[in-house]
């Protein structure tokens, strides 16, 4: 069954680049934006966080929406790319995969065994507010992120 604008987004448990536990359903009353992406230090991966980062007042003006990375990568390879392209936001580790493909971006087994590149807006409530994948090859841009966020 396909994921919708308005059906509960599927809660997660992820570690963070700290690796600390994030739980989705703990931010119940903010409004959260996950942005997927395939893999940390790929070209068009690294070209959209360091955009992400110096825009995030563009993207969360409200100060109410928080702001995650989502990719496969390690909480290891997060806390080195986040600290190396000085990224203001958590990235979490899908490293089961389990969350890629309840949010229904996941790009397969073979051979890249990664998330897609996609973005999800859930509302206070715990609603989908907003569901994009972008194709893998093309990076988002802030103006997106920031119409998608309102």
């Amino acid at each position: 069954m396909a994921l919708k604008v308005g059906d509960t987004a599927p809660d997660f448990e992820m570690m963070n680049q700290d690796k600390t536990k994030i739980k989705l359903s703990d931010y119940r009353g903010k409004k959260v934006m996950l942005l997927f992406y395939p893999m940390d230090f790929s070209p068009v991966c690294t070209k959209e966080h360091c955009a992400f980062g110096p825009q995030l007042g563009a993207i969360a003006p409200d100060g109410r929406t928080i702001v995650f990375g989502v990719s496969t990568d390690s909480p290891f390879c997060h806390a080195a790319f986040k600290a190396q392209y000085k990224i203001p936001y958590d990235l979490l580790a899908d490293t089961t995969r389990k969350v890629s493909k309840a949010y229904e971006l996941f790009m397969g087994d073979e051979p890249y065994n990664c998330s897609k590149r996609g973005t999800v807006v859930i509302d206070p409530n715990g609603k989908i507010a907003y569901w994009h994948e972008q194709p893998t090859p093309e990076a988002r841009s802030v103006d997106e992120l920031a119409a998608a966020a309102r």
